[in-house]
C-alpha cells in the first residue's frame, strides 16, 4: 500500500485519518501540523485504538517536519484557520491562502508526484490557487466541495423522504460556497424513482436551501466547523484514488472548456481513479441548472480576483 499524507491534525484531518485506517485503505498514514507535539498526540491516540478494531495501520504524526511526508501517493491538505458562526468561507481567504501556498510547497518537494486533496476554505479558491502554483497536471489537484456538500444533499433528502441516505442518489455542483452551490434536483433519485414524483416543489425547495447553508447550520450549533462529514469526505476521495475505485462524484477541479467555463476550479462531476481526475462527466442538467452554475462560476472567479489582487500567484 502507498503512503497517506494529512496535513493538518486538527478535527477534519483527524478524522480523515481515523476513518482512512478505520477501512484499511492504506498502513501508512502521516500527521503532519505546525502546533508542537499535536499532530504526534493525536497518532498515538489513532494507534491505541489498534487493538480495540481489529486492524493494523502505522500512523506517524510530526510537528513541521516534511521530510516525514516523502513519497506520499496522496496528500490531503486540511491547513487553515476553520470557520465561526457568522463567518463565510471567502473571509478565511487570506490567512489560508498563505497557509495553504506554504504547505504545498514544501509537500511537494517530498512527493513531487502526489495527487492533491484540497480541503482547506474557500475549498474552490484554494484548490485553483494550488492547481495553478503547483505545476501539476490538473487531474492531480482535486477539492472536495461536492462530495460533501452531496452528502448534505442525500442527508436533507432522506429526513424528508425518511428513507435510508444510501438509497438516494444525488449530486451537488458549483461553487462550496452558502450561496454558489447548485444541488441537482433533477437528477436526484431513491432506488431509481425522481424524488421530483415524492416531494413538493415546496419541499424540495426548502431542501436545496438546507444544503446549501448545510455548512453555515453546523457552525452555528458547533461553534465552528463540521468535521466528521468533511474528514469522512477527503478519506472517500483518497481512496477511490488510491484503490482506482472509478467512483463517480462532484470535486472542484480545474476546468478547460468542460460545462462552458475555463481557468477556474469548481465542482463538477468526476471520475475518481487512479490517476487522480481521470474524467469529467458530463451530466444532463437542466437550462436552469446550467443558469445557475454559469453564476456560481462567476461568483467563485470573484473570490479567485482577491488572490490575484493580493499577488498569491508567484510561483512556489
Amino acid at each position: 500500500m502507498s503512503k497517506i499524507t494529512v496535513i493538518g491534525a486538527g478535527n477534519v484531518g483527524a478524522t480523515c485519518a481515523d476513518v482512512l485506517a478505520k477501512r484499511n485503505v492504506t498502513a501508512d498514514i502521516v500527521l503532519i501540523d505546525v502546533k508542537e507535539g499535536f499532530a504526534e498526540g493525536k497518532a498515538m491516540d489513532l494507534m491505541q485504538t489498534v487493538t480495540l478494531t481489529d486492524i493494523f495501520v502505522r500512523v506517524t504524526g510530526v510537528t513541521g517536519d516534511f521530510s516525514a511526508t516523502a513519497d506520499s501517493a496522496i496528500i490531503v491538505v486540511t491547513s487553515g484557520i476553520p470557520r465561526k458562526p457568522s463567518m463565510t468561507r471567502e473571509e478565511l481567504i487570506g490567512v489560508n491562502a498563505s497557509i495553504v501556498k506554504d504547505v504545498v510547497k514544501k509537500a511537494l518537494t517530498y512527493s513531487p508526484d502526489a495527487t492533491l486533496i484540497i480541503v482547506s476554505n474557500p475549498m474552490d479558491a484554494m484548490c485553483y490557487l494550488t492547481a495553478k502554483i503547483s505545476g501539476l497536471p490538473r487531474h492531480k489537484v482535486i477539492g472536495l466541495g461536492g462530495k460533501l456538500d452531496g452528502a448534505r444533499f442525500k442527508y436533507y433528502l432522506s429526513q424528508s423522504l425518511q428513507v435510508n441516505a444510501n438509497d438516494i442518489e444525488a449530486t451537488v455542483i458549483g461553487g462550496h460556497g452558502d450561496t454558489t452551490m447548485v444541488p441537482l434536483v433533477s437528477l436526484a433519485t431513491c432506488k431509481g424513482v425522481p424524488v421530483t414524483q415524492l416531494l413538493s416543489k415546496e419541499k424540495l425547495d426548502a431542501i436545496v436551501a438546507a444544503t446549501k447553508v448545510g455548512g453555515a447550520t453546523l457552525t452555528k450549533l458547533l461553534g465552528t466547523s463540521a468535521w466528521y462529514a468533511p474528514g469522512a469526505a477527503a478519506a472517500f476521495m483518497a481512496e477511490s484514488i488510491l484503490k482506482d475505485k472509478k467512483r463517480v462524484c462532484a470535486c472542484s477541479v480545474l476546468l478547460d472548456g468542460e460545462y462552458g467555463e475555463t481557468d477556474i476550479a469548481i465542482g463538477v462531476p468526476v471520475l475518481l481513479g487512479q490517476k487522480g481526475c481521470e474524467k469529467i462527466v458530463d451530466f444532463p442538467i437542466t437550462d436552469e441548472e446550467r443558469a445557475a452554475f454559469k453564476a456560481s462560476a462567476e461568483a467563485t472567479r470573484s473570490v479567485n480576483q482577491i488572490l490575484y489582487d493580493s499577488g498569491f500567484f508567484l510561483p512556489l
